[in-house]
């Protein structure tokens, strides 16, 4: 019975569609896609001519009926996409920056959005919040080694080389006038 089944599938998947079925079948795919989740519309693009009855022309004309409706808009996209990431995690402008250009978002449109999100919260704020996290869950850098530790971490979050270096300059400061203090 199942055997059945894959050999008729197979016999399916071979027999070519008419154009109105494979562009119904591209749009409903688009559709699963997209109820998933958010996508940019290069990314939609390469996953939906990934798919049975994809052709090029079916493919362009479906996302043309998506922007047209208001389902894939890139600047949208990018804007809800980089304000989401830092709303879950305080992260700097070059990694969310990699990140969108992970999702095939155009660079002119990334820049934007990006200048958008770190006018609301500064990137000053989140390498702070940033620090407090690791610092709660580490504790304090107390050997250089933690420190280049912490350095490391912060730049692989994406925050700006001068910054971090700035910031845990400051925070060993701290740390060695209050040793001073109590010593």
């Amino acid at each position: 019975m199942q055997q059945r089944r894959k050999v008729k599938q197979a016999e399916q998947d071979q027999a070519p569609l008419d154009p109105a079925k494979a562009r119904e079948l591209v749009f409903k795919r688009a559709a699963k896609l997209l109820a998933a989740k958010q996508r940019s519309i290069a990314e939609l693009r390469e996953r939906l001519l990934e798919g049975r009855g994809a052709t090029k022309a079916n493919v362009e004309e479906v996302i043309a009926r998506l922007r047209e409706y208001g389902y894939l808009d890139d600047a949208k996209f990018a804007q809800s996409y980089a304000s989401l990431r830092l709303r879950e995690r305080p992260i700097g402008r070059r990694r969310l920056q990699r990140d969108l250009w992970l999702k095939k978002v155009d660079k002119k449109t990334a820049e934007t959005a990006l200048d958008e999100v770190f006018e609301t919260t500064p990137e000053e704020e989140l390498i702070d919040r940033a620090i407090a996290k690791r610092i709660r869950l580490r504790g304090k850098p107390k050997t250089r080694e933690d420190a280049k530790k912490l350095f490391d971490h912060l730049l692989r979050q994406g925050f700006e080389f001068e910054l971090v270096g700035e910031k845990v300059r400051a925070l060993a400061k701290q740390d060695e006038s209050a040793t001073d203090e109590h010593g």
